[in-house]
């Protein structure tokens, strides 16, 4: 069996700056259509209800829904990672994963704090790991080779 091997700071981040990428992608295009131009240069906080539903709510969902079905957001995909329960090392559950969301914003709030912690924590969890009760780990499965026919 496999050695579990925790997912550690840099290479979440690598994971983190590939969703970022993947999301800007998708939602530029349709804020720079709905507002304009403009949009970038304002110091308007929020600019009307397509500004909050493409930035907090459809990334928000998003990555619930990919949490909820790979257990992963297409970062994690790519650099083979996944979010698991930190005491059974099983799939977490809904709760669970609403909760790493919310728990975001209580590790970002404090100067970035409770992200930075993944570098210090001897399981890598951050304080958003921490509070639902997961962790990341390398998916280090190999893949056996299928032969047609």
């Amino acid at each position: 069996m496999d050695e579990i091997e925790y997912a550690g700071f840099w290479i979440r981040v690598g994971a983190a700056l590939i969703d970022s990428v993947l999301v800007m992608i998708i939602i530029v295009p349709i804020l720079n259509a709905v507002y304009g131009p403009g949009y970038w240069m304002s110091e308007e906080l929020v600019h009307g209800g397509w500004d909050v539903l493409l930035n907090y709510i459809f990334p928000a969902v998003a990555v619930i829904v990919f949490w909820i079905y790979k257990s992963a957001t297409p970062g994690k995909m790519a650099l083979r990672l996944k979010i698991v329960d930190a005491r059974t090392g099983g799939k977490p559950t809904m709760g669970q994963f609403i909760g790493r969301y919310l728990g975001y914003y209580v590790s970002t709030i404090p100067l970035l704090l409770g992200l930075i912690w993944v570098g210090i924590d001897r399981r890598k969890q951050g304080w958003h790991d921490k509070l639902a009760g997961t962790v990341v780990i390398r998916d280090n499965r190999k893949e056996p080779v299928r032969f047609e026919g």
